[in-house]
């Protein structure tokens, strides 16, 4: 056992069971009020998203970038492509003392700090009558937060078991890269890393059920998808799995596709079909604790569980998987557990990345969302070889969708896929959340030769051609 800070005996104002970015938020809010806490930790302190998850992965994109870029500089009139060394095994090495040293500074170094924290790492941690178990003793707490994030799952394929698998945290610990895989799984993490893992030389197959993307627009979606396909990924949608063989060297999947058979074969086959709560052992049931089909806490806007005093937050909830979600839920369930708070979680103005390249992001509500809520919406698109930014790059690829209350002219959201679609998102998310109107944002000031005046030329093409518009005209 580790006790951290003194590892005091007695009751606590809260206990925390897990210690990743929502298990560290809970906790650092609720010490901060001056309440006495328990993290209860168990594995590598830092959850998914330092560890395994989130700096890892878009450590590893961005070293694919630029080993691609070199290539794709034959895009500008006068220079030609290149072809960048690549050393798997010193990048590798690179990815882990980049966690190492996150994992320490964020998490592991803070710990002594607060005054009022103990960390406790014990084994897992069971629910039981006054508080948690751990460890063969109960941490008695008036208030419980469970914090202990997701995994990876795997799909229900005739042959799945009988066959190496890699999930996204086995592939970024490949010691070798392999000479091609198949991925299962068509969302952030499947497009992201196939999209990797090509750029890095590796033939790749990305297979779906549905689209690339699937709950984004398919405007978006099919932007993407083309863009995966330039590069020279297999991309195949609308997918029914059939079963999966290997002999020890390849793995072959079986599928249908628009009711002809397709067979593919690769070296690996990768798993990125979603994730499923870590739940199990924790004693929800004998608790009360409510949870859904695939396992996830069911809460409600205060982030209390059916079971009254248990609070959840972050992956292991049935709310939004961002690890910023995560912490700012984790930061509302211990205000309202031990603070007095009141605080109810929002999500109406949550940006999301997709890590592509074109990157794809989002905030609001989508077309298909707007009318199931009741609104008549209207929408504009604009493709990137409007924007001045894009051509002055040569790089063209994505668009902008727009969303507003045509009664209204209000924004209802939006969604843009464009090579650096990532930093602009916020502008959009801010435009939502002061209410702006479709008018209003096309007369907001944008620097020009930028990515983010796209959202100012989308705003005009709800009532405008802006293709007869003059460079700044607007």
């Amino acid at each position: 056992m580790k006790d951290c800070c003194g590892g005091r005996s007695g009751d606590y104002d809260l206990a925390v069971i897990g210690a990743g970015s929502a298990g560290f938020s809970a906790a650092i809010t609720a010490v901060g009020g001056g309440r006495k806490v328990a993290l209860l930790g168990h594995g590598t302190i830092g959850g998914t998203c330092v560890n395994v998850g989130c700096v890892p992965s878009k450590a590893m994109i961005r070293a694919a970038e630029a080993v691609h870029g070199g290539l794709r500089a034959a895009r500008i009139p006068g220079i030609g492509p290149c072809t960048h060394a690549l050393d798997w095994g010193r990048l590798s090495r690179g990815k882990d003392d980049l966690v190492e040293t996150l994992r320490q500074k964020k998490y592991a170094d803070l710990l002594p700090t607060y005054d009022g924290l103990d960390y406790i790492e014990d084994g897992p941690a069971r629910l039981v009558e006054g508080g948690v178990e751990v460890g063969g003793r109960t941490i008695r707490a008036a208030r419980v937060i469970i914090a202990t994030g997701s995994r990876a799952s795997r799909p229900a394929i005739d042959g799945i078991e009988t066959v190496p698998v890699l999930d996204s945290t086995a592939l970024l610990a490949l010691e070798a890269l392999p000479q091609s895989l198949i991925f299962i799984g068509g969302g952030y993490i499947g497009t992201e890393l196939a999209q990797m893992m090509a750029r890095f030389g590796v033939a790749v197959t990305l297979v779906t059920r549905s689209r690339v993307l699937s709950g984004a627009e398919p405007e978006v979606s099919q932007a993407l998808g083309q863009a995966l396909r330039d590069e020279g990924i297999t991309v195949l949608e609308g997918a029914r799995y059939a079963a999966v063989e290997g002999d020890g060297d390849t793995v072959t999947l079986s599928l249908s596709q628009k009711g002809r058979k397709v067979s593919v074969t690769a070296e690996k086959l990768v798993v990125t079909a979603g994730r499923r709560a870590n739940t199990d052992g924790l004693g929800l049931a004998e608790a009360g604790v409510e949870t859904d089909a695939q396992g996830a806490i069911r809460i409600g806007d205060d982030m209390q569980t059916s079971a009254p005093g248990i609070y959840a937050a972050g992956d292991v909830t049935d709310r939004d998987r961002f690890v910023y979600m995560a912490a700012y839920g984790a930061k509302l369930a211990a205000r309202n557990a031990v603070l007095g708070g009141k605080e109810r979680y929002d999500n109406a103005t949550m940006p999301w990345v997709v890590f592509s390249d074109p990157q794809v992001a989002g905030v609001g509500l989508s077309e298909a969302q707007a009318s199931h809520a009741g609104f008549t919406p209207k929408t504009s698109v604009l493709t990137l070889d409007n924007v001045p930014r894009a051509l002055a790059a040569r790089d063209t690829r994505g668009l902008i969708k727009l969303v507003a209350d045509e009664a209204t002219g209000r924004l209802l959201g939006g969604q843009i896929v464009a090579p650096e679609g990532a930093d602009s998102i916020q502008t959009l998310a801010l435009a939502l959340r002061f209410s702006m109107t479709t008018q209003e944002l096309g007369d907001t000031i944008f620097p020009y030769l930028t990515t983010v005046e796209g959202l100012k030329l989308a705003a005009q093409t709800f009532d405008q051609d802006v293709e007869t518009l003059s460079c700044c005209a607007g």
